[in-house]
């Protein structure tokens, strides 16, 4: 066990883990964060999605110790207020059915939008299909990103 040191959200916290626990078991059991989800463990869903130095990142496969001083965000940390405007497209456009995939959906297309403002739809769809949703909401996903993406420029 070994003492990480960690900025998540802006604040600091230590973690007295080893070394090769995944990012996505820190945030949910040693520091309480549990808007990020765990789907499947092998980094093929995107629920687990949270932001290293603002890129998109799957959380279940990121050992701590790889961490270092990159600054984590989680969907805890995306916005205050929870009106980032990828956040208020997903409540516009009516996204979640079950929403356990939503946070990493919303994680992947913060990150997308920030380096890409004004994506093609095929864009869109290319780096959204890396996050799964069991409800198959995905042309509400894709008319959100959109959205925001028109807000946002």
């Amino acid at each position: 066990m070994a003492i990480f040191k960690l900025s998540v959200n802006n604040r600091a916290y230590n973690a007295d883990v080893e070394g090769d626990t995944p990012l996505l078991w820190v945030l949910r059991d040693n520091l309480g964060l549990v808007g990020t989800k765990y789907g499947c463990g092998i980094a093929q869903c995107g629920a687990c999605t949270v932001h290293l130095d603002g890129k998109a990142v799957r959380s279940c496969v990121l050992p701590v110790s790889s961490v270092g001083k990159s600054k984590v965000t989680t969907i805890e940390g995306l916005s205050e207020k929870g009106d980032h405007p990828v956040q208020k497209a997903w409540d516009e456009i009516d996204v979640p059915q079950c929403g356990y995939c939503q946070a990493g959906q919303i994680m992947t297309a913060a990150a997308f939008l920030k380096e890409k403002p004004k994506p093609t739809d095929e864009e869109i769809v290319s780096t959204m299909s890396g996050n799964i949703c069991r409800c198959g909401t995905y042309h509400r996903i894709h008319e959100a990103v959109k959205s925001a993406a028109s807000k946002t420029n």
